[in-house]
């Protein structure tokens, strides 16, 4: 299969011939020509797969022949979690639209908003935005969806997760109804199979993956730690392991800055990232750690879906998260595209039931390995694989201690990088992690523009918090009808007629678009 025999126009394929590609991922040659026939799409694949090409690329070929966009008229969203991961997207749009007359913009907060407004005057074809920031410009009359035909939901789940689903509703609602939809993730919950439900019409379903898998390629080994000795143990760990990249995911945004100054103190470059920083401070931190300025990058889970860094070796969970889906994506950053990678999780007593949760989600047992001089004193519970030692002082996968007391490699790998038992399953439903009265647990995220996005619901199952708004005031998670309806009468009718009662809008076997009831 080549990129050529997917039918893309000769535009995008010399854009993707100037990135060396040739060959599409499973994801890209399963979504591709969906969604060129124009129909809705629910496509999901483990992160680094290649899912944003798999929108981008035939989002751009269905506007390459059309008419200049209108000010303020976008005619593509692409809505997105996180600042990182929306600039991300933009930055592969404009790489891929590079041959043609297509234009792309890209909005979120933590930024001035009049350079946005005026570049969206301008008339942009694919607008990227993060749902704040979004309803902001809406809300100033800088951006209509009158002319909309395509709407991409990516990292669809991670949105639900960030308390983002009001937003979306919103959004949702100032949409054309005959547009195209397409839902991107790296999983499906049950929670995002009932939202397509309000969201896709007949869509096709694309999976290339068994939903939360993780990465094959991805060596993954848990170091039991007694929560006070996990900073020590990291810094052990980068030096005596010679770690030139490592990207260390915690909990807390509190956390990343106190772990950031601790590896500094110990002669370790760090920053850190979360959804305090500002947008710049952000950048610099990414952009630093990318060049190999910055040795450690430390970040709260608002960041595993938005970095994209290429051969990144090394993915340490400093903490474990308190939703088994997030360890999916948090060690997703490493063996992306095929490439090798390694996951290490310092876990303490405390994180049992986190460690239970995810083994039973991943359905396998991950190997524990005491690291000689951090035995802690609170055990962790073993799971089915048994970390073993052997007469010469060899554990199970190998990984021999030196003179010093130090293990070579520092992670008890044999010498073809894999432990001999790591590919054993354990038995589970594979369901979400929940609290003590069977609702998710709330988690220290914050959302696209910064503010805080609690997950967490009341004792009666309903959303019991609140969020900010773009402009940092508390709004209520329970919004009237009156509110969420507003406006929406006008946004929801297409310029010149193309609409026709209960129908939508697809293409034709020529690639024009034909409409069906």
């Amino acid at each position: 299969m080549t990129f050529e025999k997917l039918g893309l126009p000769e535009p995008l394929l010399c854009a993707l011939r100037d990135k060396g590609y040739e060959t599409p991922s499973p994801i890209q040659a399963k979504a591709i020509p969906v969604v060129m026939q124009g129909r809705d799409l629910m496509a999901a694949a483990q992160t680094g797969t290649g899912k944003t090409a798999g929108f981008t690329l035939p989002v751009i070929a269905d506007l390459i022949d059309g008419s200049k966009p209108r000010p303020r008229h976008p005619r593509a969203l692409v809505l997105t979690p996180t600042r990182e991961l929306a600039a991300q997207i933009q930055a592969n749009v404009e790489a891929y639209a590079k041959y043609t007359r297509v234009r792309s913009h890209v909005v979120f907060g933590g930024v001035k908003i009049n350079p946005q407004i005026a570049r969206l005057a301008k008339g942009v074809d694919i607008l990227i935005a993060t749902p704040g920031r979004l309803l902001d410009l809406h809300g100033q009359g800088a951006v209509s969806f009158d002319e909309l035909e395509v709407l991409v939901l990516d990292e669809a789940d991670r949105m639900l997760d960030m308390g983002f689903i009001h937003d979306i509703r919103r959004i949702a609602k100032l949409l054309p109804e005959d547009r195209q939809t397409l839902m991107f993730s790296a999983t499906f919950s049950k929670e995002i199979r009932s939202l397509a439900k309000d969201f896709l019409h007949d869509p096709a379903s694309v999976e290339v993956s068994p939903p939360n898998s993780t990465a094959e390629r991805v060596d993954q080994w848990v170091y039991p730690v007694d929560k006070k000795r996990k900073s020590a143990l990291l810094i052990n760990l980068v030096n005596s392991n010679g770690w030139d990249q490592v990207l260390v995911f915690t909990r807390t945004k509190h956390g990343a800055n106190r772990l950031s100054q601790q590896l500094e103190k110990a002669g370790i470059t760090s920053a850190a990232i979360h959804g305090n920083k500002s947008q710049n401070a952000r950048t610099r931190a990414l952009e630093g750690f990318k060049a190999g300025k910055v040795q450690a990058l430390v970040a709260t889970d608002i960041a595993a879906r938005g970095l994209d860094i290429s051969q990144l070796p090394q993915v340490v969970n400093f903490d474990l998260p308190n939703v088994p889906e997030d360890y999916v994506h948090r060690i997703g950053r490493t063996g992306r595209a095929g490439a090798a990678g390694q996951a290490h999780s310092l876990v303490s007593a405390d994180e049992a039931d986190m460690l239970a949760g995810i083994e039973r989600l991943i359905r396998k047992t991950l190997e524990r390995t005491e690291i000689e001089g951090f035995e802690p004193d609170h055990a962790v519970p073993e799971g089915k694989a048994q970390p073993q030692r052997s007469g010469n002082g060899q554990r199970s996968g190998g990984g021999q201690r030196n003179g010093s007391g130090q293990r070579r490699g520092g992670s008890g790998r044999g010498g073809n990088g894999r432990r001999g038992n790591n590919n054993r399953s354990a038995s589970g439903n594979g369901r979400r992690g929940a609290s003590a009265n069977g609702n998710r647990r709330g988690n220290d995220v914050g959302d696209a523009d910064g503010n805080r996005a609690s997950p967490g619901r009341s004792k009666e199952g309903r959303a019991g918090h609140q969020n900010n708004d773009g402009n940092g005031n508390r709004r209520s998670s329970k919004r009237n009808s009156d509110s969420r309806n507003a406006g929406n009468g006008a946004s929801n009718q297409r310029s010149g007629g193309e609409r026709r009662a209960g129908g939508r809008r697809r293409r034709s076997g020529s690639g024009n678009r034909a409409a069906t009831n």
